[in-house]
């Protein structure tokens, strides 16, 4: 039978249904499930895809979560290259592929924290060799705030704070025709600053 001759009995059946009175049933064509295609190494797959892990879920929390279920290789979050945060998706490997089988029928959909856990094996095949590069990269707490305030900090060139400047005039721009199109009377402040600092001033001495 083909696609369109199997979408057609369903059509047919859940018509049937409907003008029966019966919406108990529906023949549904749900269709492949979401997440990491299915491929033929699937049996064998150690490795799992975690998805849609909440704030506060990390590897400390994750290992001692998991290793009830059996032995973990290794585990990982895929984190912010810059400030280190959580991306909220991660994997980890068992040493036994059924553990990994068992792992992802019990808790794909399973509430953590108000957030449901999407959980999928993935095929041999589709394991990239540098999927383990970044690892421990993230092994000790990175501080934003640090890092922000060390980003801040740094030296501009001339050119650098020209593009910042010429920024902030086109924002005041687009504010200034907001207002005005709103019917707003409103003043807004002049703008007050230099593409570069200014030469400090030269202080002049009497003679005596």
């Amino acid at each position: 039978m083909g696609a369109k001759a199997k979408k057609k009995t369903k059509a047919t059946e859940n018509s049937s249904a409907l003008e029966n009175g019966n919406t108990d049933y529906l023949a549904l064509d749900v269709g492949a499930a979401p997440g990491i295609p299915t491929r033929g190494g699937e049996d064998k797959a150690t490795v799992l895809y975690i998805g849609r892990i909440p704030h506060g879920f990390y590897e400390n929390e994750m290992e001692a979560f998991f290793q009830q279920f059996g032995k973990i290789k290794r585990l990982m979050i895929i984190r912010n290259k810059k400030t280190g945060k959580s991306k909220h998706y991660g994997f980890i490997e068992f040493e036994s592929p059924e553990v990994a089988r068992v792992v992802e029928e019990c808790l794909h959909n399973y509430l953590v924290y108000e957030s449901l856990l999407q959980v999928r094996r993935v095929p041999p095949e589709l394991n990239h060799p540098r999927l383990w590069r970044n690892m421990n990269r993230f092994s000790e707490n990175v501080d934003p705030v640090k890092i922000e305030r060390k980003r801040q900090d740094k030296g501009r060139t001339l050119e650098q704070q020209q593009k910042v400047v010429e920024g902030i005039i086109k924002r005041d721009q687009r504010r200034r025709k907001r207002i005005k199109a709103a019917g707003i009377d409103y003043e807004c402040p002049e703008l007050v600053g230099s593409y570069a600092p200014s030469a400090p001033k030269k202080i002049k001495f009497d003679d005596e």
